[in-house]
């Protein structure tokens, strides 16, 4: 699998090659793009493969959500973050695109529990690959 995004103009390609499957090499390629600091492309990527709009990302959160580490808005259709350092945090992000992911005319139908769920899988995947090569 080859992830590209772009770094200060450059277009920079990451290649996982792994035995794994490839969702799990597609799944590990998101968190590594987040952990890399490129946020936007791992959303972008996550949009494409499931045929939903790239969710926006924002630094700051909404006044009731002040406490916690992420949320996401489905009106305005932003992941919202504490602080930068969240931007690269591949749970954060993975949760938050869960509940845009299961958003459907601005209702909710995701948990909690499911959100972490996914964003489990992701960085287990990546854990896998990583402790293969």
């Amino acid at each position: 699998m080859v992830l590209r995004y772009k770094d200060n103009g450059q277009i920079i390609e990451i290649v996982i090659h792994v035995l794994m499957s490839n969702k799990e090499s597609f799944e590990a390629g998101i968190v590594y793009l987040i952990l890399s600091k490129n946020p936007e492309e791992a959303l972008k990527s996550l949009a494409e493969f499931f045929h939903v709009e790239t969710p926006r990302l924002s630094v700051g959160m909404p006044k009731r959500h002040m406490k916690d580490a992420g949320c996401y808005v489905s009106i305005k259709k932003t992941i919202f973050v504490s602080n930068r350092d969240n931007l690269y945090n591949p749970f954060v992000i993975l949760h938050e695109f869960y509940h845009h992911l299961r958003t459907h005319n601005a209702k909710h139908l995701g948990t909690e529990k499911y959100a972490n769920r996914f964003a489990e899988k992701y960085i287990e995947a990546y854990k896998k690959t990583a402790s293969s090569i």
